[in-house]
């Protein structure tokens, strides 16, 4: 969603639609200094790893894991990637198809295709682990 131009990367312009999009404006010495904290182009993981940072002291992994626990009512913990995608791509802020996918290449999945929502919010939450680090 912030991937205005869809390029796969975050960059100022990116910013700056996003910032239009929710009716407020942004310097572009701040725009700047936010892209500045990257450790160099930003695509879904480094955005997620910089927006883990940024969520401490925000909402708690256990509020971010409630989001996820309304499709998964059996707390087993994971939920089909199929309906997840099927809800992301067809509800509110609709997620593009590559938008979905890069989802589902950065989350953990069971044999069942199932994604383990619980691994997702903990990299939300904390940032990546060195194990995950390790696997890119």
């Amino acid at each position: 969603m912030i991937d205005a131009n869809r390029d796969g990367f975050i960059d100022k312009n990116d910013l700056l639609a996003t910032y239009e999009s929710l009716g407020a404006s942004c310097l572009d010495s701040t725009m700047d200094a936010m892209l500045a904290e990257a450790p160099g182009p930003i695509n879904f993981t480094v955005f997620l790893n910089m927006l883990a940072d940024k969520l401490h002291g925000t909402d708690s992994e256990e509020v971010i894991g409630n989001a996820f626990k309304v499709f998964d009512p059996e707390n087993t913990g994971t939920i089909p990637a199929a309906y997840l995608g099927e809800v992301l791509t067809t509800k509110a802020d609709r997620f593009s198809q590559e938008e979905l996918d890069v989802l589902l290449n950065a989350s953990s999945k069971d044999d069942a295709g199932n994604l383990d929502y619980k691994a997702l919010v903990y990299t939300i939450t904390h940032g990546q682990t060195d194990e995950d680090a390790a696997e890119e």
